[in-house]
């Protein structure tokens, strides 16, 4: 059924401006952590959703992401083994594959994406914004490190609001335990005045980073909110937020979206320009990432676009409205882990599919559904068939996993995706006859 909507395939990935800056950005972090040795900077191991960002800087400690890592070993198809590694020590397959990974990696040598060794972390940050794994993962890592640990205990949405209570609690931690901690590992005063700087800085970058995510909105969408927005929140959702280089880059990613807008153009995919839009969707769950160019390549050769998805809001739910703000610093760190994606019920998450199918007129949802994520897989079934049920907009559903390559199946996926792509032009063929008759 393949359409071939992208320009023919370059020996090398086809990459904007942009993509090799957040790219240039991704690596200098690696190479400030595995000097962290000579340099003297403390290392803080904290998780992408809910992670202080800001707050560690006031230190001058150096973020290193857990996840990050097993992103970056399973792009370089090495997590397979590292996997394998953790299971024989034990690790059940059920246990995600983040946490094996990372495991792994440690068992292997933890020999960092740029080739050289990571230092031990001389603090554990765990933010808990709704996912039950990432405390079972840093009572392991605590085995291991034996560093000073601080968990930020953030309350669950239950009732989908956040109450001036919740606020109050993580508050007062960050006053308590973590800015205390923080000060003993790295010798550094608390300022808040440059915790508010930080917070300026963020808040400019998070303004571009939601005009872009916006900008799928027009038609055709000058971006693929999935696999292409993976690059876009490179620098947002890691160690990055609240620096110049956040700031300065979003300006550069803008200014080349508003540039492809004028112009009337599709994505940059690894293969070139999606030259057609076949299809608008929106994805919920996470995206592959042992075969992430593969898994990409079966849309946009389809000239399927994502348009939304729900995978690139766990660093922040920054287009509902929210912002880090310089006036409340403490108050808005608390808000900012409250309103991740993980920390958000059911009922919340389907209106959030909801809103993003009707604005972004999309064709229908696609479910990734992933084997070793509970967080994001529970209910997942449930949220597809009550979107079906308020738009009217064809659900589909296909299984991977985060970087286990045991479990990506290309022709199970590729004959899924296929189908649902007959099953949305079959639904058009059926309302055009229908309005014509």
């Amino acid at each position: 059924m393949s359409t071939k909507t992208a320009t023919p395939t370059a020996v090398e990935s086809q990459k904007d401006s942009s993509m090799l800056m957040q790219k240039r950005m991704i690596n200098s972090n690696y190479d400030a952590l595995t000097s962290a040795p000579e340099t003297g900077r403390k290392v803080c191991s904290t998780f992408v959703p809910g992670n202080l960002n800001e707050l560690i800087q006031c230190f001058g400690m150096i973020n290193n992401l857990p996840e990050t890592n097993a992103i970056q070993n399973a792009m370089r198809q090495q997590s397979g083994g590292m996997i394998q590694t953790a299971e024989r020590q034990g690790h059940s397959e059920d246990v995600c594959t983040y946490v094996k990974a990372d495991i792994g990696m440690m068992s292997k040598g933890n020999i960092a994406p740029n080739g050289k060794p990571m230092p031990n972390p001389d603090m554990l940050l765990l933010s808990y914004t709704g996912c039950f794994t990432f405390m079972k993962w840093f009572e392991l890592l605590r085995q291991e490190y034996k560093c000073p640990t601080v968990m930020l205990q953030v309350p669950y949405q239950g009732d989908g609001e956040i109450t001036q209570n919740m606020r109050d609690f993580v508050v007062k931690q960050l006053k308590e335990e973590v800015i205390p901690t923080m000060e003993q590992v790295s010798g550094v005063k608390f300022d808040i005045d440059r915790l508010r700087e930080n917070m300026r800085r963020s808040a400019q970058a998070e303004d571009d980073l939601v005009w872009v995510l916006e900008s799928a909105k027009n038609k055709p969408s000058p971006i693929d909110a999935y696999f292409g927005a993976i690059y876009y929140l490179g620098p947002m959702f890691t160690a990055f937020r609240g620096t110049q280089e956040a700031v300065d880059y979003y300006k550069v990613l803008r200014k080349e979206i508003e540039e492809r807008i004028a112009k009337s153009q599709g994505p940059i995919t690894p293969e070139g320009e999606i030259q057609k839009e076949r299809y608008r969707l929106v994805v919920e769950g996470p995206p592959n990432w042992t075969n992430f160019r593969e898994f990409w390549k079966m849309f946009y050769e389809e000239g399927a676009v994502v348009v939304a998805s729900t995978y690139t809001k766990v660093g922040g739910v920054y287009d509902q409205g929210f912002r880090h703000d310089a006036d409340n610093p403490l108050e808005s760190l608390a808000d900012y882990c409250l309103g991740c994606y993980t920390n958000r019920n059911l009922p919340k998450r389907v209106e959030l599919l909801e809103q993003y199918v009707n604005e972004y007129e999309a064709d229908g949802l696609l479910i990734n559904s992933i084997k070793s994520c509970n967080s994001f897989s529970a209910g997942q079934l449930m949220m597809m068939q009550e979107i079906e049920k308020r738009t009217g907009a064809p659900g589909a559903f296909v299984e991977t996993d985060l970087v286990d390559p045991r479990y990506f199946s290309a022709a199970n996926v590729k004959n899924r995706l296929e189908s649902y792509f007959q099953m949305i032009e079959q639904r058009r063929q059926g309302r055009m006859i229908a309005t014509a008759s």
